[in-house]
């Protein structure tokens, strides 16, 4: 993954519990990197080992932790690098979700080594949309949950999210339902 989303834990980190539990996270993690270069390709497995140890540094649970990172990735780090680009995606939630393969192919002219999900939509009514999400990356199924309560709080809208299926079920992706209220 590149540099900016191992910024972007570290800020989360830095930001809700404080430069000593950075410290603490980086040094059970084992990562030894002083900062993180936004543009550069770093291997997946830093990013696993500072979320575990971010984890284990703070008492929740990799889950919670991947939650939160998927939510602020979206409120902070997102709006901050791209906002033009999340302001194109669309104007309303299921547009934005719809519009998530474009916006990738975007984000890729600015991160060519980038390996993105895929993402498709189906199952689209007045108060839900089923959100099909493809990646060679396991094990951040969490974070793309908190990528979607994120996209939810984004256009203003309290959404549930709940997977329907996942790899390590036997599917061969993972599906999540997007839910909100009729307004």
């Amino acid at each position: 993954m590149y540099g900016i989303v191992n910024k972007a834990i570290e800020d989360l980190v830095r930001e809700t519990f404080g430069e000593d539990k950075w410290e603490a996270i980086k040094k059970r993690s084992g990562v030894d990197i002083d900062f993180f270069l936004s543009n550069e390709p770093y291997d997946d497995s830093v990013t696993y080992k500072l979320a575990q140890a971010a984890a284990d540094e703070t008492g929740l649970t990799l889950d919670a932790v991947l939650t939160a990172f998927g939510e602020w990735w979206v409120l902070r780090t997102s709006r901050e690098k791209y906002g033009a680009l999340l302001q194109a995606g669309g104007a309303s939630m299921t547009a934005f979700l719809r519009n998530l393969p474009v916006f990738h192919n975007r984000i890729m002219l600015i991160y060519p080594k980038l390996t993105p999900p895929e993402f498709r939509v189906s199952n689209e009514t007045e108060t839900s949309i089923d959100l099909h999400y493809l990646s060679a990356r396991e094990g951040l199924q969490s974070f793309v949950r908190g990528l979607l309560i994120g996209i939810g709080k984004l256009y203003e809208m309290e959404v549930s999210v709940d997977l329907l299926q996942s790899r390590p079920a036997g599917d061969s992706h993972e599906v999540f339902r997007v839910s909100w209220e009729k307004v």
